[in-house]
C-alpha cells in the first residue's frame, strides 16, 4: 500500500513540505498544491516557487494541474517534463466556489462531454510522464459516478483517485462508499473492474482512495471493504497529524518532543519568510485548528490562541498548549 499527502492550498507549500519531510519523511508521494496554466508558454512566479527542483529536492512531490484548458494543460506537462517530473496529477475534485465557477476543478464534473474531449485531447499527445487524476463522483448528488467511471474508462489514467463526495458535499458528512464501490463493478461492457477493463488496453488504472483517512482504523475499515485499492491519499488527517504515515505504516505515534520540534521549525521558516507579522500569526493559527482535531486540546487555551493579535502574546499561550500535551 502507498500512501499520499494530499495537497491544500495555501498550507502545503514548498516550505511547509520541506519541513514535514525532514521530520516526517514517510509519505511516498506528496503533492503540490495545484497550478493554473495561463496564455503565455511560461509558469508563474509563484507557483514555479511550488514546483521547481531546487525547492523539492529529496521530496517525492508531485505536480498538479488545475484547468479546463487542454492545450494549457499539454503546455504546462510540457515544461513539467522537461523539468524532469516523471508524474502530473491533474485536479477534477477542487470544489471552491471560484474554481467550480470557471468550470475547472470538481466544476468540470458537470459536463462529461466536455470533460470527454478534454481528456480526449490530452491523452492523444504523446507524453513520457505519467498521467493521474484527482476526481470526485460528481458535481452534485443528481449525477451518477457511473456515468462519470465510464469516460475514465477510456482513456490511460495511470492512477485515479477517487474522494467518494460529490462537489455539492464538499467535506461534510461522511464519504459515500456506496458510490466509490462502483468502480469495482461490473458495468456493461462486462468489465469487472477499471483496472480489468484498461489493462486489457496495456493501460492498468490503479486506484487510490481519499477521504477521511485519520488514523489506521480509518485505513483498515476502507482495505477491509475495497482490497483493489493500490493507494490511500491523506489530507486534513495528515496536516492533524504530522506522523500519520509514520502510523500507517507501523510505526509509533508523534511524541511530545517530536511535535513542539517540528512546531518550531514552522516558526522559524515562517517567520523568517512571511513580510507581515499578523499574516505569519495566521498561518500559525490555521496550523493549531488542525493540531487541535488530533490533539484535542483545552477549548479555551484554543480561543485564546485564536485571539491573539502579536507574537509576544502567542508564545506563552503556545507554551500552555505544549504543557498540555
Amino acid at each position: 500500500m502507498n500512501y499520499y499527502f494530499a495537497p491544500m492550498d495555501g498550507i502545503t507549500d514548498y516550505l511547509y513540505r520541506k519541513i514535514v519531510w525532514k521530520h516526517f519523511p514517510y509519505a511516498d508521494k506528496l503533492y503540490a498544491p495545484f497550478i493554473q496554466p495561463n496564455e503565455k508558454p511560461v509558469i508563474v512566479p509563484k507557483e514555479y516557487n511550488e514546483i521547481c527542483p531546487e525547492n523539492n529536492k529529496g521530496i517525492p512531490m508531485v505536480p498538479q494541474i488545475l484547468t479546463c484548458d487542454a492545450l494549457g494543460f499539454i503546455r504546462v506537462v510540457e515544461i513539467l517534463e522537461d523539468m524532469g517530473y516523471e508524474e502530473i496529477n491533474l485536479n477534477l475534485g477542487c470544489p471552491a466556489k471560484l474554481i467550480v465557477s470557471k468550470g475547472k476543478g470538481s466544476g468540470m464534473l458537470a459536463d462529461l462531454y466536455s470533460l470527454d474531449k478534454f481528456l480526449h485531447t490530452i491523452f492523444n499527445h504523446p507524453w513520457n510522464a505519467k498521467i493521474t487524476v484527482k476526481t470526485r463522483l460528481g458535481l452534485t448528488d443528481n449525477a451518477d459516478f457511473a456515468d462519470l467511471i465510464d469516460v475514465y474508462r477510456k482513456y490511460p489514467i495511470h492512477e485515479l483517485t477517487i474522494h467518494p463526495r460529490y462537489r455539492s458535499d464538499f467535506y461534510s458528512g461522511t464519504p459515500r462508499l456506496n458510490e466509490f464501490a462502483k468502480i469495482f463493478t461490473a458495468s456493461a461492457d462486462n468489465s469487472s473492474n477499471l483496472s480489468t477493463y484498461n489493462s486489457m488496453q496495456n493501460n492498468a488504472t490503479k486506484i487510490c482512495y481519499n477521504g477521511d483517512i485519520n488514523s489506521t482504523a480509518d485505513r483498515d475499515r476502507i482495505i477491509n471493504s475495497f482490497s483493489n485499492i493500490s493507494s490511500i491519499m491523506c489530507g486534513r488527517g495528515a496536516l492533524s497529524n504530522p506522523a500519520l504515515f509514520r502510523e500507517l505504516k507501523g510505526g509509533a505515534a508523534i511524541s511530545k518532543a517530536e511535535f513542539i520540534s517540528f512546531h518550531n521549525d514552522i516558526y522559524d521558516v515562517y517567520k523568517n519568510t512571511v513580510a507581515k507579522e499578523r499574516h505569519f500569526l495566521h498561518k500559525l493559527q490555521e496550523m493549531w485548528t488542525y493540531w487541535n482535531q488530533y490533539f484535542n486540546f483545552d477549548n479555551e487555551l484554543i480561543k485564546k490562541l485564536r485571539g491573539v493579535s502579536s507574537l509576544e502574546e502567542y508564545t506563552p499561550v503556545s507554551n500552555q498548549l505544549f504543557d498540555s500535551i
